[in-house]
Parts: structure tokens; sequence; C-alpha cells
């Protein structure tokens, strides 16, 4: 269907060679896309520039906030769709993100569920059932919180909604980058409590490891995972410790 709504398809990145050519096929449907790079040091700006509806914003990296906001403030319209560079869209998704922007009755923010891949395997529990972000909304409605360095959320002043179609989220090419990026997100977290004026803990910090494992493997049912439940339980207290570790390190 023809788009009488444009839409400004938005993304961050720092070395994303082996992704960016997938995600920009993802946005064929806007009618610009921004780049906002971390100054990559591989082909990834390069590649993004081959598609002339790109526009990249280079930018030193603070946090994950900052850039998104920037991205979101160097957008001409008022739709955008946010993707991450391990994010697929679907041609059902595709269909219905413009059937929902062409609605007279749309929602100004609407989530969209990811399904979870390590590697090529989908991981159906351990809290990846539950998982949604908003990545489709009008950026006159929205921002990013200011204070958050890692996990940014989204501030909707409107109303929301949630799309019926998936995003393919493949967001580990397998368990040692899992780890890492568990580590560096942690790290980040850390700072962000410490600079909202967290104190350190020594109880709470290990309490919250033991409950963190004990609630993906658990709770969100991680154990039907098999070996990846367990793996990702384990990955996510690690996040959780490296976060208290950060914290009592600035402390």
């Amino acid at each position: 269907m023809d788009l009488t709504q444009h839409i400004s398809g938005l993304i961050i990145t720092f070395n994303e060679e082996k992704n960016i050519q997938e995600v920009l096929e993802c946005f064929d449907f806007c009618d610009e896309i921004i780049v906002v790079d971390s100054f990559s040091t591989d082909r990834t700006v390069e590649i993004a520039l081959k598609n002339t509806k790109v526009k990249v914003i280079k930018n030193a990296f603070e946090d994950f906030t900052k850039q998104r906001n920037l991205a979101l403030n160097s957008a001409k319209n008022d739709w955008v769709l946010f993707l991450d560079g391990d994010e697929r869209i679907t041609p059902e998704l595709k269909n219905e993100i413009k059937e929902t922007v062409n609605c007279t009755n749309a929602a100004d923010a609407y989530y969209i569920y990811r399904i979870f891949f390590v590697g090529k395997k989908k991981i159906n529990f351990s809290g990846t059932q539950n998982d949604k972000n908003f990545r489709l909304f009008k950026k006159s409605k929205a921002s990013y919180l200011k204070h958050k360095k890692v996990h940014e959320t989204l501030d909707v002043n409107g109303t929301t909604g949630v799309l019926k179609s998936k995003l393919l989220h493949y967001s580990f090419e397998n368990y040692a980058s899992f780890k890492n990026k568990m580590l560096y997100y942690g790290r980040l977290k850390g700072e962000e409590l410490a600079e909202t004026g967290k104190k350190y803990s020594t109880a709470v910090h290990y309490i919250k490891v033991i409950f963190k494992f004990v609630k993906t493997y658990f709770l969100k049912l991680g154990i039907f995972d098999g070996i990846d439940g367990l793996r990702i339980s384990y990955l996510q207290s690690l996040y959780v410790n490296e976060t208290y570790r950060k914290l009592r390190d600035i402390k």
C-alpha cells in the first residue's frame, strides 16, 4: 500500500558491518534513514552511504540514550521506526506498520514484541516471551529519558498500542558475545546508579544477583529452554553482579 504518512527509519551504529545492509533493507518503505554512528572503525558507514536514503551523523558515544535522542531529533518526519542492528522486520510486520501509520485513529506509540535468537536458535522462554519495546512512534509525542545510560526508556506523552506482528531479534551470535554485552551493559548500569545517588550494599548486591538467576530460570521459565535457559539465567545474573561491582568501585 502507498504511504500517506511518511516514516523516518532510525538506527544507532558502531561497527555494524555485518548487519547494516540487512537492517537498511528493512527500512525500504521509509523515505529517509538516519544513521547515528559512533565513529565505526569498520565499513559500516561506507556500506550505509551506498543507500541513497541514508543520512549519516557521526557522534562520539557517551551513552545509548543520547545517541537515540540525536537520531530522533534529526528525523524530518513525525512517524519514526527505530531498529537496532540485530533486529529484522518480517513482511507481515512491514505491512502492519504501513497500515498503522495511515490509520486515522492510530495511537502515538506502539510496542513491538520480539522473537529472541542466540545465533540462529530461537529462545522461547527465559523472559524473552514477554520481550517488547517501543519501536514505532511519533517523535512529537515521545523522547528517551535522559538519565538512562542503558536499557533506554521511551517517555510517551500520548496513547500507546501493541502491534500484532513481531520483530526478529538476533541479539547474539554466540554466548561469548552475549557475556561480553552483559558485562558492558552492567558497567553502564552501575555508572547510571552511581549518578542517581544509589548507595552500595554488599547484602543488596548478592541478594539481587541470586534473585535475578532464580527469576530468569524459574519464574520466567528459563528451565524450559534447557541448557540455553541455564546459560541465559547465569548471564542475566552476571549482568546484575557487574552492575553492583561497578557501583561499589565508584563509591
